[in-house]
């Protein structure tokens, strides 16, 4: 008999995306997650999955073509989605082999590779720090006779400020390339530039963004990642200059790169040289860090089940209708803990509406109506934090979450 059931793939290479999961299968569609032999016991939502499929960490393409191509003898899959971003070049490549709509490689890369999405932004017209490809010697001694240092190294597909190294001076850099041999085209040199790191999170549907919010970063996450430190994030002011601007900028962001439909997570600094935005990466997934708990509290917005949603619907040739929202002001305040499970009692405001659960992490989110009180209290909590719990660490090679 012919199975008619519609079905997504779902790709995981880390612990994340259960509320897509759910939401899915709660409108009908059968979702099969396809992670890594490490993820097999891990909290996935289990009665909402028609099947978790594990494999080896690491293998090649061809191996994971292979392995869904294997699974597709007995079912149709409608839609191959990538959880993370890790996953998004995996998926493009399952999308052509098997053509089923949705991003190719082309596409992917201006939300994965820092490099493409650099050259995509600039050619729409938006501003970004001076930059160059790692691949001609010639170019890159130009660049940094006419560029001041300092600049920043930087892997093109890496996530957050993972890789990153700030460079002073000229033999700093080739030795640096030296080191990494021929991994050194995965780089791009950019120019370090001050300022202010925001973050925009949004939903994308039929080319326009539907739906988007302004956070402001604490300490730059690059900082916090090889400093170590109190890691904060607030919703910017609604009636403020930054809210505006930002928002019109990643109106355009969005569809000029390409995407169609899906979630991002852009990122961009206010130079505190000349007070304007630039851009530096944006995301096809949802933010990390406790980043959609963080949106969710702020607007009443899931961004996990409204990615789902879009999903669905565009699957049933059906409209994307935003649910209602409403417009609050949230903060969080995040850090790496010396125990295992860090007692955060003693942080008793009322604004706090949100304890996060993780091991040897110490984190909660505030809500409240005033911008200025979720400012006051991160200031208060990320000190605080530091004193009480904060543990150091280097920071990892690779991702861990």
């Amino acid at each position: 008999m012919n199975d008619a059931s519609e079905r997504f793939l779902c790709i995981a290479s880390y612990e994340k995306g259960q509320d897509f999961l759910r939401q899915t299968a709660e409108m009908g569609v059968k979702p099969t997650l396809l992670t890594v032999d490490a993820l097999r016991e891990a909290a996935w939502p289990r009665e909402a999955l028609e099947e978790v499929v594990t494999m080896p960490a690491g293998l090649t393409a061809e191996q994971i073509l292979n392995t869904v191509s294997w699974l597709a003898r007995g079912r149709r899959f409608d839609r191959v989605i990538a959880l993370d971003e890790f996953d998004l070049e995996t998926a493009a490549l399952i999308r052509e082999h098997m053509r089923i709509r949705g991003m190719g490689v082309t596409a992917s890369a201006y939300y994965r590779d820092k490099l493409a999405m650099r050259i995509g932004a600039q050619e729409a017209g938006f501003l970004v720090p001076e930059f160059c490809r790692v691949l001609n010697y010639d170019e890159l001694r130009a660049y940094m006779a006419a560029v001041p240092a300092p600049w920043l190294l930087k892997p093109r597909s890496e996530a957050s400020a993972l890789g990153i190294r700030k460079i002073q001076e000229p033999e700093q850099l080739w030795r640096a390339l030296d080191e990494l041999g021929d991994r050194q085209s995965r780089f791009l040199l950019e120019q370090f530039v001050p300022g202010d790191i925001y973050h925009v999170d949004s939903i994308v549907a039929e080319g326009k963004v539907v739906f988007s919010v302004v956070h402001q970063y604490g300490r730059p996450p690059m900082q916090v990642m090889h400093e170590g430190g109190v890691f904060t994030t607030r919703t910017v002011d609604r009636a403020s200059r930054d809210w505006a601007e930002l928002t019109a900028l990643n109106g355009r962001l969005a569809p000029a790169l390409g995407m169609a439909r899906g979630v991002t997570h852009g990122e961009y600094i206010k130079a505190h040289a000349d007070g304007r935005f630039y851009f530096l990466e944006i995301a096809a997934r949802v933010g990390g860090a406790f980043i959609a708990d963080l949106v969710e509290t702020a607007t009443g917005v899931n961004l996990w089940r409204e990615w789902a949603r879009l999903e669905v619907m565009s699957l049933r040739g059906e409209g994307y209708v935003l649910p209602p929202t409403f417009e609050s002001y949230a903060g969080s305040v995040l850090c790496l803990a010396q125990t295992a499970e860090p007692d955060t009692a003693a942080f008793d405001a009322a604004e706090i509406v949100y304890r996060m659960k993780k091991h040897h992490h110490a984190g909660m989110i505030v809500k409240s109506d005033d911008p200025e009180r979720v400012k006051a209290l991160l200031e208060e909590y990320s000190g605080e934090f530091a004193r009480r719990f904060l543990a150091s660490m280097p920071p990892p090679d690779k991702p861990t979450a």
